[in-house]
This record gives C-alpha cells, structure tokens and sequence, in this order.
C-alpha cells in the first residue's frame, strides 16, 4: 500500500525527487535530439526539442512548489548526475542515453506512458509519473485541510521563477503561491506528458509549431514518430493518428556510442570534460535561480542552449569504426571547475 504525504518534511522530500525526476530525463532527450540531422529528420527535431523545452518547464515548476512550500531546491549536487544508465529516481523504469531511434523512442514512450484510468496515487516506486504526481497532490490537498493553506505555503513569494513564452511550445513557468496554483502547476505537468483530461491526445495547450491544431501531448508525439503519422480533431488514443504523414530517416541520425563512457582517447576526453564542466555550471546557475535570485534563469538558459555546439563537437568524433562519441554526463565538483 502506498504511504501518504501526510508532513510537510515528507512533502518536502517528495518535491525534490520531483526536481530529480524532471532534470534526470534531461540528458537523454538531449542526446537524442543533437544525434538528428535537422535537414533529414525535421519532424524529429520538432517533437524532442519541444518535449525538451517542456520538461525544462516542468523542471522549473517542480522548483516553484518546493520553494512555495517552504522548501529548498537542489540541483547542483552529485544525487542529480549518478551515471548513465539510472533508474527514474524512485520509479521502475532505467533511463540510457541514447542516439535517437526505435530504442531511444521506446524507452520515451514508456516515460511519457499515461496511467491507467482510476489508477492510484504512488509517492515511491509509482508506475507512471502521472500517478507519483497524482500522490502529490493527495498530499498537498490533505496537509492544506490538516494544517491550513497558510502553514503549507509558507515561502518566500519572492523565490518564484517565471520564464515564457518559448519558441517550442505554448507552456510558461508561472509562480505558485497557494493551493490553486500548486495544483494547475501540477496539472500542466501531466497533461503535458500524458494529455489533457489523462485519457485525451491533447494537452490542452496551442501547438506553436502547428497554429491549426491543439498541442499534442509528449506521449502521443512520440506515438505520432513511431506510427508515421499526426493526429488531427477527431483522433482518439484508440483511433491512432489519421492526419498527414510524419517522415523519419534513421540515416541522419550521428550513431552515438550508447551510455557514453568517458574516451581513451585524448581529443575525446577533453571535449568530454569540458561537456561535464559545462552541464554541471547550468545546474548551478539553475540552483542559484531558484534560491533567491530567480533573475539568474536568464544566464541558465543561455547555458542550456550553449550545450549544443559541445555535444555536436563530441558526435563529429569517432569513438570507434562504428559510433561516435557523446557526452557522459559525469558531476563535476564545484571545486573542480574550470
């Protein structure tokens, strides 16, 4: 039987593997979608990329929560970069980093996968991640009763970060500074991954890229690269997708080296280094954001976007006849960087 939230010390806890959660699936979408050729495969790039940017967002209203509760965001710390493969902090599933293909594009679909209608909140070991948030917001919902709203959200409202709108997708980092926030917070998270009303295609938002239709949730655009197809109104989780096509080409994809390690080769291992010390700065900055100088996800941003010239540097360089190399996504202590 799952345990409730039923502390602010749990719900703490709870919070922060959220911010586990989220930034742990970063790596992976990164790798898949520098592996791609833009040219060849612009579909592709479209979904990973705005899926990117989204668990980005995700990432950063997980931030909003704990902070409005009264907790402390951590990122730059060696729990949020134990190696590559991992398990999914406190679910079931392992994460790879991977070049994008039909592996890669299983182990998203099995990520975003939404849960079953009816399914119960899980705080640890949960199934989906809609329903480790689903026990979230269990949580919340019962310590405002127990405890009262105000005991709850006592943060500084002055630690809340907002960030939009995004070329990628119609979703904002908004602040949370009660109960009715918290739980549209958690609300955008999920649909966003799973669909709107958990058994929809849709996530209710407006697809930027596509001004004609609604958003496609994460789970059904990775449905939409493996069945070749979009979805258009009217389509269903049991229809499928029945619009226009969706083109892959598994050539122009960089054949990165699974779960990277770090290279014996000389050339390899400094641009390996010098990916780590990077990513490891960004996580930086985003701690320094969310706890107390929220002005700063300006400087996390413009680091997030320098990753790609590193990563597409190390996929140039041949690990062996057949990969290239990647990055490793190894902590880098504080001390220690460059």
């Amino acid at each position: 039987m799952t345990q409730r939230i039923d502390t602010l010390d749990s719900l703490h806890q709870h919070l922060q593997w959220a911010i586990e959660l989220e930034h742990s699936t970063l790596p992976p979408y990164l790798c898949a979608l520098y592996s791609l050729d833009p040219a060849r495969n612009p579909d592709a790039v479209e979904v990973v990329s705005s899926v990117f940017v989204e668990e980005m967002i995700h990432l950063s209203l997980a931030c909003n929560l704990l902070n409005a509760v009264g907790g402390e965001p951590r990122l730059d710390v060696p729990d949020q970069l134990p190696g590559y493969p991992r398990r999914l902090p406190h679910g079931s599933m392992e994460l790879s980093l991977l070049p994008f293909g039909p592996e890669a594009l299983e182990m998203f679909l099995r990520l975003e996968q939404p849960e079953a209608p009816g399914a119960p909140g899980e705080s640890d070991h949960y199934e989906t991640i809609g329903q480790f948030y689903d026990a979230i917001e269990d949580g919340l919902r019962y310590l405002c009763e127990t405890l009262g709203e105000d005991k709850v959200f006592s943060g500084d409202p002055a630690r809340q970060v907002t960030a939009g709108p995004f070329h990628h997708t119609d979703g904002l980092v908004r602040p949370v500074t009660g109960l009715d926030s918290a739980l549209a917070a958690l609300d955008e998270i999920v649909e966003q991954g799973e669909g709107s009303a958990r058994g929809e295609v849709w996530d209710g938002d407006h697809d930027i890229f596509h001004p004609d239709r609604d958003e496609v949730a994460h789970y059904y655009r990775f449905k939409e690269l493996e069945l070749g197809r979009r979805y258009q109104r009217g389509d269903t989780p049991q229809s499928g997708p029945t619009g226009e096509p969706v083109t892959l080409d598994l050539t122009g994809v960089s054949p990165m080296q699974p779960n990277p390690r770090r290279s014996d080769n000389p050339q390899i291992r400094a641009a390996q280094e010098e990916f780590d010390n990077t990513y490891c700065t960004l996580l930086f900055l985003l701690e320094q954001a969310f706890t107390g100088e929220p002005a700063m996800i300006r400087d996390a941003t413009r680091a997030m976007f320098g990753l790609k010239a590193e990563v597409l540097k190390l996929m140039q360089l041949s690990e062996d006849a057949q990969t290239t190399a990647g990055p490793t996504f190894r902590y880098v202590m504080p001390a220690e960087r460059t």
